[in-house]
């Protein structure tokens, strides 16, 4: 890779951080500001790998568009129902539409929504439940995995970890990964707990190491699930809104299931303190 490649690949990294660090501090409606961007980029993205973007299908496009966005405010209660609503306009609206895959379309709208939006909504739910700045740490957690895993990887790897769908993964890149994360979720229980909001849930070292874990574990499965998703559609990256690193589901697909997967763990842990 010569300097030029690496220069606009981290310059376009560090303004993806810059923005996210950013939301992040502007507290839950930032999050909430940011889940929205992301969720719509993603959704554009994934209908355009996915379908071929069109005059017929720019209608459907922002249906899903809009039932992302209703998800992504899911916490709120009220916006479920008109996603509900959403979701019965684009099934009606395939009626309509002349298309010799009707099963196809509908089925990648729904997936865009729920691979999409659930997570995104999940994402503003931690923030406005329970403190914005964990949100940053779970992206931070990621960043530490990734490169843990490629640092690792790289020079340790051997065995493949799914070379069926991703030929570069390891599993002692996956095992780095996992150690960096655990390592970084000790330091934050040490010197971070405040910082990121966790004392609120009495966090200790066991709380963060378990998080540091699912990141981790859960990441490297969103992952893979995106790049199966490439692998059937024989794309090399979901767009190129990001230089050197690909579009944005690129960027956010370990968050895309590490979210959900945080969200029930933090619910175990309150249903037990309260138990």
């Amino acid at each position: 890779m010569d300097l030029k490649k690496i220069l606009t690949r981290s310059a376009s990294g560090l303004v993806y951080c810059g923005i996210i660090v950013g939301c992040v501090l502007l507290s839950a409606p930032g999050v909430l500001l940011l889940s929205a961007i992301l969720s719509v980029a993603a959704c554009m993205e994934f209908a355009k790998i996915s379908n071929e973007l069109t005059n017929k299908t720019v209608p459907v496009l922002l249906l899903d568009i809009a039932g992302c966005f209703c998800l992504c405010l899911g916490y709120l209660g009220y916006p479920l129902v008109i996603w509900l609503a959403v979701m019965i306009a684009r099934m009606v609206e395939q009626i309509y539409i002349n298309s010799d895959r009707p099963l196809r379309d509908l089925a990648h709208s729904f997936m865009s929504q729920i691979y999409i939006g659930i997570p995104m909504g999940i994402m503003a739910a931690i923030a406005w439940l329970l403190n914005p700045m964990i949100v940053l740490a779970i992206f931070i957690l990621i960043w530490i995995n990734d490169t843990g895993a490629f640092l690792v990887g790289c020079t340790l790897g051997r065995h493949k970890l799914f070379e069926r769908i991703s030929p570069k993964k390891t599993w002692e890149g996956f095992i780095g990964g996992l150690l960096f994360c655990l390592g970084a979720s000790a330091l934050f229980s040490c010197f971070c707990n405040e910082f990121f909001g966790m004392d609120a849930l009495r966090a200790d070292i066991g709380i963060w190491l378990g998080l540091g874990a699912i990141v981790s574990v859960f990441g490297t499965w969103g992952d893979l699930v995106e790049s199966m998703i490439k692998r059937n559609l024989r794309i090399k990256d979901s767009g190129n809104i990001m230089p050197g690193h690909g579009g944005i589901l690129d960027r956010i697909d370990s968050l895309l299931m590490a979210l959900p997967a945080t969200a029930v763990y933090f619910a175990l842990i309150i249903y037990l303190a309260w138990a």
